[in-house]
């Protein structure tokens, strides 16, 4: 974008600054809610595929996977 086209969004946004803000609400709770829906969907998947064993060959980069999420999820 040219700098006169930067200045040009800039200014209509500032311009319709009210208009930009409810939209953006919109679009901020839209997007919670199709997490939302997502993750409930995927729920059972999610959960299933955890138990899985690790692919062959890998396991040792799975076990040091395994313990960095623990340590991860200690911290949170």
């Amino acid at each position: 974008m040219t700098e006169d086209q930067i200045n040009a969004a800039l200014s209509y946004r500032d311009t319709n600054w009210a208009e930009f803000e409810a939209e953006y609400q919109v679009v901020l709770k839209e997007t919670e809610e199709l997490r939302q829906y997502y993750e409930e969907q995927n729920r059972e998947i999610v959960a299933r595929i955890a138990t899985l064993p690790p692919p062959p060959g890998v396991e040792a980069a799975w076990e040091k996977l395994q313990a960095s999420k623990a340590r991860h999820q200690l911290q949170s």
